[in-house]
């Protein structure tokens, strides 16, 4: 497979050398608007060929595949032309900024027959694919609640930059710089961790959205500081659970963490994340009584990168594709219409 990487920021390089390390693949060029930074990425990955142009690398075309890793705004319009070209396409999250670009991204994926696959990465962790099979297995039973949260404090910790003067933190706290906070961030991510591990898709959600004072006026240079830090989504599931959804950048003492605990008539079971480790414990069997945890175990997954090279050489499924992330993407629109209209709203009616 010959792909082609787009758009040469931060995550492009993660791409990069994931893409690299997996047999038969050859990363042959890259693309970026500015000329002298696509050049450098380049040389710092070897790949020999550059282009400051989508519509110059497509007229090119010597490529399968693309790994978009442009700004969430440009995802749309770069995929529906790639798509259009002939090429497959992997696309970093969120698929688009609005449920009705990223439908028609998905329409678009399937009328072309290609694989079109989008990088959620936490499908990358182990005890989370873990869980899920027990759900499916029936290990904990019929489920009947949740709990997930991803847990972020860079507003208060210092550890990853200091967002009162970067750029890179302050546009995410800025809805006219593109932002829709915490929830357009990170809450595709934990959306998908819960309904993933739970093996169920969400049915009706009702979410509130809470954005904190954190400066004086609220504004700092050109940036209105006005995106949400928080969120809340109180949410039931097709499988008829219930349970909490929530996400802040506010949680004094986790840097990144994401949790997710099931629960069910016949056990539970729990999965944590965080950069350093990743775990899974489960209360099954005869420990239900006296509700004792166990670690559990699990072996090592394949990465998304791999699910995707392995789709385009060998044929098969890519999951998770672009319409599971169009469904995402509408759980998200509708959470912003719950905390506005203060009601709760089916997501498949």
């Amino acid at each position: 497979m010959k792909l082609l990487i787009l758009g040469t920021g931060g995550m492009a390089n993660t791409h990069a050398m994931h893409f690299s390390q997996i047999s038969g693949v050859e990363v042959v060029a890259a693309v970026d608007v500015d000329d002298v930074i696509v050049r450098a990425f380049a040389v710092r990955h070897n790949i020999p060929t550059t282009f400051t142009s989508l519509d110059d690398a497509i007229a090119w075309g010597e490529f399968d595949a693309v790994a978009n890793v442009t700004p969430d705004a440009i995802h749309h319009p770069t995929s529906l032309k790639l798509l259009a070209a002939g090429k497959h396409v992997f696309c970093e999250k969120p698929l688009a900024e609005t449920y009705a670009k990223a439908a028609e991204m998905a329409d678009a994926a399937e009328k072309s027959g290609l694989v079109a696959m989008v990088n959620l990465t936490y499908r990358n962790v182990a005890p989370l694919q873990a869980a899920r099979q027990m759900v499916l297995d029936g290990k904990i039973g019929k489920m009947r609640h949740l709990e997930a949260s991803y847990l972020q404090s860079w507003l208060v910790s210092k550890a990853w930059g200091d967002w009162m003067t970067e750029s890179k933190w302050l546009w995410r706290l800025s809805t006219k710089h593109g932002s829709n906070g915490v929830l357009g961030d990170v809450g595709i991510h934990i959306l998908d961790f819960a309904s993933y591990g739970a093996a169920s898709d969400v049915d009706r959600i009702f979410t509130r959205l809470k954005t904190f004072d954190k400066y004086e006026g609220n504004k700092i240079d050109v940036y209105d500081l006005d995106a949400n830090d928080s969120f809340t989504m109180t949410a039931e599931l097709e499988n008829g659970a219930m349970g909490v959804i929530h996400a802040s950048r506010w949680a004094t003492g986790h840097l990144n963490e994401l949790r997710l605990r099931l629960h069910g008539d016949k056990g539970a079971v729990e999965v944590i994340h965080t950069p350093d480790y990743s775990t899974l414990r489960g209360c099954l069997g005869e420990d239900v009584e006296k509700a004792i945890w166990r670690d559990i175990e699990v072996e090592p997954v394949e990465t998304n990168y791999q699910k995707f090279a392995k789709a385009v050489m060998e044929g098969g499924k890519a999951d998770p594709d672009f319409r599971h992330a169009a469904n995402l993407q509408k759980v998200l629109d509708l959470s912003i219409v719950t905390d506005r209209e203060r009601r709760e709203i089916s997501v498949t009616a």
